[in-house]
This record gives structure tokens, sequence and C-alpha cells, in this order.
């Protein structure tokens, strides 16, 4: 009985959804509630859980294709499927004819007889036959894809920039695989299931479509070399399963000569080659003597997996050398068994890929102490296997990591990631870099305070480089910071990152699309300047977040636009679009490029809303935090072009918008004061430069300027005081 599972209604208005991604494959066992697969809709994108615990029998519909609500994406049941196309069927087909091609060997001859039938044309060379050509070359095929995910409503593409894990390196479910740029976000990748890199399909640098394969993870080993071993170790495998007498070994040999989803998880498969073995430990012993004395016929079905890339009759000579020490009562404690451990160095050189001979004892005492604790692909802690990852942790750092320690001037061989694998991240780099910056400030602090006699001994050893200079020397010391990374851009050429190819496409594209010119005002910002120098501590206590002038700009602009919805529209063809809300896009200077998150609704928030919703986007921009669809949307962008001492801009439009208003710095000038009695004066003012670049196709000047006065007079009221609770 089968149960199918069908496409969720994901909002009042959706009606169909497009199935991004299968994170289980046909003969892959589903628990209630477990991801199922990845839907993207024009509203969300989510993972489906399944309804019901069983085995996937069917797909209904294959990734990238589009269902209407209710339709039947998947049929889950008790059992595996039968038949069927795909990797799940073959391996069914391998495990049915298995058990009864083996089970008449016995019958021929004596039970001393059988190593040498896995090298004799008979029962056992179909099923080498087979796991040859379905598991040996196409141990990759396998695999389970890695796909590119859509990471966005409006992304349709992503380029690789890094790949984490390189081919034959084991990566556990959920850790990261790659790094992916978009035009919309930078992320990590993570692997959706446990096991073996078997194939990079897609190198750094590419680009893919969403959907395409970017890699093969399975449980096999990957390369060529190891193709023989797979399938000398499958028949040989099987051969020592008969004469262990036990169906269990029958079934577990046959799949790890071509092993599939559908065969069970590894910590089954280990219980019951430990149950066969303690069942049979007399017939094991046995046939490992035979093995020692036998030479190059063939050996245990052990020895045939352990051999690796190597031919079967090598392998047999390093199964019986690494039996040979084995009955002691230690071992059997330890392991489950006792020359038995052949059996166990099949899986063991199948799922650690290419091992060397010399301590093949060693190797298997691990693997055996570590099995029974993970259900996942394992990778034996050899000697020539431990130490590989250890200086991958130091080197484990993306780019933007490397950029960012360069600019904040942080060593990353002093810091200690908090990733996966030790892996540093970019908040650790930022951690560390304000750690910095608040030791910077308490030496500054404390070389300013006036010392006194009895201090100056104790703090002249600790601060010896700061005595003598003056305290305006430790901000001059630390702003340069940046300089040598420009500095060791001069005269080089490096190839455009993806973010940056897509600004430079899209600010092209908007200057040839739309008409634009900009209108700028002069705008008096004193009592705003005089409200924030009353409000901005208990403001700061109360909400959390600096109280600066751009939550006031924002509040004026949106304002504005409910006032004049031609200046909050957008073209589209013949047609004129008056949003019926006001998303106001911020744009962010980041690291990577110019960003512009959107907060959606910002009509209905006053200046603590406002401010904290801007912080908020602000830091999770930088740090990359920001979901694609956070950065889409707007339908008027606010930037502050003064936070870097620019009085005022011309900025671009970021369409499909029709205006954009920058801020240009606040400073304090002269100017002309008109008194209650009509008087004139010059006293000092804060002034602020806003200037407004607008669709010359929707917008006339004098909306613009209609618009602008009414920015002007807003601010220049000062009449926040309800708003800031004062």
């Amino acid at each position: 009985m089968s149960e199918s599972v069908q496409m969720p209604a994901l909002g009042e208005s959706v009606t169909e959804g497009t199935v991004t991604r299968w994170l289980k494959q046909v003969g892959e066992r589903v628990e209630v509630d477990e991801p199922l697969l990845e839907v993207s809709t024009d509203k969300v994108d989510t993972e489906i859980p399944s309804p019901v615990a069983g085995v996937l029998q069917e797909i209904l519909v294959a990734e990238d294709e589009t269902a209407e609500v209710g339709v039947a994406l998947a049929r889950i049941g008790d059992e595996a499927p039968s038949d069927g196309g795909g990797a799940p069927s073959s391996s069914g087909g391998d495990g049915q004819q298995a058990p009864s091609a083996p089970a008449q060997e016995p019958q021929p001859g004596p039970e001393p007889d059988a190593p040498a039938a896995a090298g004799s044309p008979g029962a056992g060379t179909p099923v080498a036959a087979q796991d040859g050509g379905s598991g040996g070359s196409g141990g990759g095929a396998r695999g389970v894809p890695v796909t590119m995910p859509a990471l966005g409503e409006s992304v349709t593409e992503g380029t690789v920039t890094r790949w984490l894990k390189a081919e034959g390196e084991t990566v556990e479910v959920d850790e990261p695989l790659l790094e992916v740029s978009t035009d919309k976000v930078d992320t990590e990748i993570p692997s959706p299931v446990a096991g073996t890199v078997l194939k990079i399909l897609v190198g750094e640098d590419e680009t893919v479509e969403v959907g395409a394969q970017l890699a093969l993870v399975g449980s096999g080993t990957a390369g060529g070399g190891d193709q023989a071993g797979g399938q000398d170790g499958g028949q040989a495998g099987e051969q020592a399963g008969e004469q262990a007498g036990g169906a269990p070994v029958e079934r577990v040999g046959d799949a790890s000569g071509g092993q599939d989803a559908a065969a069970g998880s590894l910590a089954e498969e280990v219980e019951q080659r430990e149950q066969a073995a303690q069942q049979s430990e007399e017939k094991a012993e046995r046939q490992v003597r035979q093995a020692r004395s036998g030479g190059d016929g063939g050996g245990s079905g052990g020895s045939g997996g352990s051999g690796g890339g190597d031919s079967g009759g090598t392998g047999g000579r390093a199964g019986a050398e690494a039996a040979a020490p084995a009955p002691s009562p230690a071992s059997r404690d330890d392991t489950g068994q006792s020359a038995g451990q052949d059996d166990q160095g099949q899986p063991q050189r199948q799922l650690g890929a290419d091992s060397s001979a010399p301590e093949p004892e060693q190797a298997s005492e691990d693997y055996n102490s570590i099995a029974p604790q993970t259900g996942g692909p394992v990778r034996p802690p050899t000697g020539e296997q431990v130490p590989g990852p250890a200086p991958e942790v130091s080197s484990y750092v993306t780019p933007l990591v490397r950029k960012l320690a360069a600019q904040h001037d942080v060593d990353l061989s002093s810091l200690t990631g908090t990733g996966v694998g030790g892996r540093i991240r970019k908040q650790d780099v930022l951690d560390a870099a304000e750690r910095r910056r608040a030791e910077a400030e308490q030496a500054q602090q404390a070389a300013q305070q006036p010392a006194q006699p009895a201090q100056q001994p104790a703090q002249q050893p600790a601060q010896p480089s700061q005595a003598p200079a003056p305290a305006s020397s430790a901000p001059a010391t630390a702003r340069p910071t940046a300089a040598p990374e420009v500095a060791a851009k001069r005269g080089t050429t490096e190839k455009m990152s993806r973010l940056r190819k897509v600004i430079a496409q899209r600010m092209v594209e908007s200057l040839q699309v739309s008409a634009q010119l900009t209108s700028v005002v002069e705008v008096d910002v004193t009592r705003i300047a005089r409200l924030r120098a009353r409000a901005k501590d208990e403001f700061r206590a109360r909400e959390g977040t600096s109280l600066s002038f751009l939550p006031f700009f924002a509040l004026a602009a949106v304002e504005a636009l409910k006032a004049y919805p031609q200046v909050n529209a957008s073209i589209e063809g013949d047609t004129i679009v008056y949003h019926a809300q006001e998303n106001l896009g911020v744009a962010v200077d980041t690291e990577r490029g110019l960003l512009v998150p959107v907060i959606k609704d910002a009509g209905d928030l006053n200046i603590a809303g406002l401010a904290r919703r801007i912080a908020d986007l602000a830091a999770r921009t930088r740090a990359n935090k920001v979901t694609p669809d956070e950065l889409g949307g707007g339908t008027f962008t606010l930037t502050n072009t003064g936070s870097r001492g620019a009085l005022f801009d011309t900025p671009i439009i970021n369409q499909p918008q029709v205006a954009i208003l920058g801020t240009g710095a606040v400073v304090k000038r002269p100017a002309v004061v008109a008194d209650a009695d009509g008087g004139e004066s010059i006293a000092v003012r804060s002034m602020a430069y806003l200037a407004l670049s607008y669709d010359h196709r929707l917008v006339d000047g004098a909306d613009a300027a209609r618009f602008l006065s009414a920015i002007k007079a807003r601010l220049e009221e000062g009449a926040f005081e309800a708003d800031l609770g004062l």
C-alpha cells in the first residue's frame, strides 16, 4: 500500500509550485516529517516533509517541473519498488540474483574449494559482471546529485566560486560542500547526504542554471582505480558470506559490491556482519587458515574487498596477513569477531578510498570501533588519512574571509574557527576585529586620562609605545588599515566577481532604459540635530540602536510618497503601476559591493521602527545573512551618500523604480535665518543636500520639485518629539 505526496497550498493566492530539488531518491527510506523535496513558488521557497514513513517508490514530478496545488508529487510505500529504471532498481536486481547464484556453489565440492571458485567461471561470474557493469564503473552514477538550488524568486543561475571538498573526500549531511554566487547573495551549499564526493561536475568560476547538477555524492569510493576492487570485493564477499553460513552476509556482501541507498543504512549492515560473524566463528577461522595457505588463488570475501584497487589475488594475501593475529580474545571482544575481521575489510575499503595494506589490522580495529556509532559512511582513520585534513583546517578559508581579515588586519592563524571542522567564518573575523577595536579604544582612553605619579610605573610597561605619542596618533595609525589592500591591487588585473558584473550590467541598463535626471534641494536640519542630542542616549537604551539622521530622512520620504504616488510607481510596458504600499529600499555598502535590502511596508513604521529595521538590515547585509527575498520588491530607494562625507550625488535609479533619493552629509554652514519678527540674521546651521534622481518618462520636473519640497518642509519643521518620546 502506497501513500501519495501532494503539492500543498503554500499561500492563499498560490496555485502552483516548482520542484527545485528532491532530497530523497527512489528506493531511499524517509521518516515522518523528514524533508522529502524542496519547492519554489512566487511567494516562498520551502521544504515539503513526508506525510508518512516508508520507502520512496516513485517520483512523479521531476526537478524544475511545475505542478498545480494538489497534484501528486511522489508515492511512498512500505517496500522498495520491484521494477523501474534508475539506480535503485538496478541495485535491487543485483540483490535478487546474488543470493540465488552462490547458493549452488557448495553442492559440487567441499567447503575448502569455495575460495577457488571466486576466479572460476560459473555462478559467481555473472555476479561479478553485474557489479562491474553497474557498480564498478558506474559508482559515480549511483551517487546522489547535488544541484544548484533556487536562491531567490528571480534567481535563475549561479556561479561556483569555491569547492570546499575535493573528489574522494568524505562529507557529512548538511556540511558545506561548495560556495556559490548569484546576483542576489553569496552562500554555501550543504551536502544533502553523507558520503564521499564521487565526482565534481562543475568547476570553479563556472556558471550553471538553477537545477543543474554540481556534483555526485555517494557511499562508494571515488576514482577508477577502485572499480576492480569493488567487483572482486562484491564477488568474493558473496562467497565468504556463503561459507560463513548466513543469508545476512550474502545480502550485505552484495550491497557492498553495488551499494545503493535502498540496501539500508551502514549501521544495519555492520550489525548484520557482526551477528553473522559471531554465529560462524569456527568457519571463519577455518576460512582464514585456508586463505593463508591457499596463496593467490582468491582469498576470502573480505580479502577480495580489501584489495581496493588491486586484484583479488593481492587482496587475498593482504586479508590473510591482516587476519593472522586476530584470534585473540581481546580482539573478539572489541570487534565482535576474530578472524572474520576480513569481512569487515570489504566495506572498509569501499567507503574509505585507497588505503595501503601494510597495516590492515589497525584499519580494521579503528573502523570497527567507530562504525556502530554512526549511520552514515565512515572514513576509516588509517595512518594515511588521519593527518590529511589537518592542514586543510587552516587553509579552509573563503575568499571573503581572507579579504575581511586583510582589511581588518586580523591574523587568521590566531583565530579559532567556529564553523564546521574548525573552519574560520566571516563572523569570527568580525568578532576579532571588534575586540581589537575595543582594546584600542580602551588604550586610547587610558592614554588620554591624566596619569597619576603612582600609576606611571604600572602603565609604562604595558604601553611603552603609546606613552610618548599624543592621543590623536591612535586613530591616525588605525585609519589606513585598508591601504595595503588597495596598494596590492595597483598595476594588477583581476576577474570581476559575479556581484560586480551584475551591478555593472544593471547600472548601465538603468541608464539605457529610463530618462534620468536629478534635482537637488538644501535642507536645514538644525532642529533635528538638537532633537538627536537630547534623545539619542534614551533612544539607544530604549530601542537598542543609535539614532542617526537617516530614520528622519526615511520617515519624511515615506510620508511624501503617500502624497505623490507617481514617485512611488513603476512602468510596465504601456501601463503605469501605482503601488499600494511603500517598500523602502536602503542602499548598503558591503565588502562585496552595493546591495539594496528592502523594508516592506515602511509607511506603517515610525522613527523607532525605521531605525531598528535599517540597522538590522544593514548589519545582516554586511554579514551576508540577508535573504534573497529581502533584496527585492522595493518601490523607492534611499541612499545615504553622505555617510562617507559626500555633499551630494546623482544616484542611478534602481529599476523598475522611477526615483531614488540621495542624502548628503550634514555639515555646519553659515546661513541666513529669519526670526519671528521678520528680521534676518546669519547663524551657524546644520545643513544637508537632498538629491532626487527620477525617471522623466513618468515624473516631471515639477512633480520632483514638489516631492522634494514636501520632504524639506517636514524635516525643517522638526516636529518629531512624539516619535522620540519627548
